[in-house]
């Protein structure tokens, strides 16, 4: 983005509230954009991101590639829509400086830009290629790929409600049935690293896909050991092993049907560490579907859900 001089408006915003507190929407914002490798995922969108309309054509103002995919991650990281992100860039400051808008000097992209957008990363299926040029990076600058894994998996849910044009629930999604309750809408599988604990592979399906079944597809390649819950048993056959180890927990039947003391308490000590392992994966559940608001899909099928 091109360094503009500070309006007073913005000057207002940056310095002359001398006793205000940062909060913690500040500190975020100001961390993610010391973290998030920009220029990685501009120059995946650029090929297909529309280029500037030359002087005198009679087009509206283009936004900034950078900018426009700013505004998208806050609308991932605060489950806003597009008219709620357009409002929150006139209402908060910190959005406003993390994107980098002046209003002294312009306005704020407004909501059919920002659909646009999220339609073009959709059309073109940019969310996988996002993702691998992240990880990409971090690898270039030392956070190499784990030697172990973590797979899991966890429920996003989707409106049930058959109350629209089409007399119907969200296309694509399904029910599936956790403990006893049952559920109605997407999963979302992810391949951890066991020591670093980044997301290094995301996959999407429909709720009623088996964990087990796409443990293959969660695995970098390179890895020496796979851990997973119960859900996973049977993952080695399926997944080819190419020297893993697969650290699978037992089912809580299986460990009470052992019978010699002894030895139970062997394999309860094992359960237990592996489980200790395991934990890592539910930090990036809990941003995902706490901190990211993603315990519902927010849009309709878990295809478009995925791809944005």
């Amino acid at each position: 983005m091109t360094t503009k001089q500070m309006s007073l408006s913005m000057q207002h915003d940056a310095g002359f509230e001398w006793h205000r507190k940062p909060t913690r929407r500040d500190v975020f914002l100001a961390e993610m954009d010391q973290v998030v490798p920009w220029a990685e995922p501009c120059a995946v969108i650029a090929p297909r991101y529309p280029k500037a309309p030359e002087p005198g054509v009679g087009r509206r103002r283009a936004v900034g590639l950078e900018r426009i995919l700013r505004i998208h991650f806050l609308q991932q990281w605060y489950a806003l829509s597009d008219p709620g992100v357009e409002e929150s860039l006139y209402d908060s400051a910190a959005m406003r400086r993390f994107v980098g808008i002046d209003l002294g000097q312009e306005s704020a992209p407004d909501e059919s830009m920002v659909s646009k957008f999220r339609h073009l990363l959709e059309k073109h299926g940019l969310a996988e290629s996002l993702l691998a040029a992240v990880s990409e990076h971090l690898k270039r600058h030392g956070m190499k790929l784990s030697q172990g894994t973590i797979v899991d998996a966890t429920i996003i849910a989707a409106a049930p409600s058959t109350k629209n044009n089409a007399k119907a629930r969200g296309p694509d999604m399904h029910q599936t049935k956790k403990g006893q309750p049952w559920y109605f809408g997407m999963k979302a599988h992810i391949g951890v690293g066991e020591g670093s604990g980044l997301v290094h592979t995301v996959v999407s399906t429909a709720a009623n896909v088996a964990d087990v079944t796409m443990a293959a597809d969660l695995l970098h390649g390179k890895e020496q050991h796979v851990f997973g819950d119960a859900g996973y048993i049977g993952s080695e056959k399926r997944a080819a092993k190419r020297g893993r180890r697969f650290w699978i927990a037992a089912k809580r039947s299986a460990v009470k049907g052992v019978d010699a003391p002894m030895l139970r308490e062997i394999t309860e000590q094992l359960e237990h560490a592996k489980a200790s392992i395991r934990a890592a994966v539910e930090h990036p559940f809990r941003v995902l579907n706490r901190q990211f608001a993603y315990v519902k899909a927010r849009y309709k099928g878990w295809r478009r859900t995925a791809r944005r």
